[in-house]
């Protein structure tokens, strides 16, 4: 199969495998160039701009892929910078099944970035940012979350879609945790 230029010196192809790595601190730092850049294409219809998923959890073990999320005022100003944010070298997917987002894939230069973009006020936003915040303030529960995509990619690791099914209910009960601790946490 086609070998994408991350997996080619661990032999991964690129298809529907799994392959999980240790938290790596340098995605942080791509996470900020990365928004600059899309600040600097999007100007002010770009209003925030958030490293989110695995990659964003200190110590978490992830797939080697960088998860983005940035927030437009609106998705009329969003879909009438496609064409910029095209010129970014993603790839504009549309909503790919989640009404209200429009996703984006940036395969070169490693790592693989998915980008989720959101109008403010989408609830999305804060599920993903709920999540991120709550396994970073309890760690306890973020290796719980380790042990979980261990076992997940022990059953599925040829199997991209089985190994998210397999993390799914895990991911639902905690988000719906984390969205009680957030909403609790922005009031104080």
């Amino acid at each position: 199969g086609f070998l994408c230029p991350a997996c080619r010196k661990t032999g991964a192809a690129m298809s529907a495998s799994v392959v999980l790595a240790q938290h790596d601190p340098a995605f942080a730092g791509i996470a900020r160039k990365e928004a600059k850049r899309w600040q600097d294409a999007c100007g002010t219809a770009l209003i925030a701009f958030h490293h989110i998923g695995s990659t964003a959890i200190q110590g978490l073990i992830a797939k080697p892929v960088l998860d983005l999320m940035p927030v437009f005022a609106s998705l009329s100003q969003l879909d009438a910078l496609r064409n910029r944010i095209c010129d970014l070298g993603v790839e504009w997917l549309g909503e790919h099944g989640l009404p209200g987002r429009r996703l984006c894939k940036r395969r070169e230069p490693a790592p693989v970035q998915h980008i989720h973009c959101y109008a403010a006020g989408d609830a999305d936003i804060t599920r993903h940012l709920a999540f991120r915040d709550y396994l970073n303030a309890h760690p306890t529960i973020a290796a719980d979350y380790a042990r979980i995509k261990e076992a997940c990619v022990a059953q599925h690791a040829g199997d991209r879609h089985a190994y998210g099914d397999c993390k799914s209910g895990w991911i639902k009960a905690t988000e719906a945790k984390a969205l009680i601790w957030y909403n609790k946490e922005s009031i104080e």
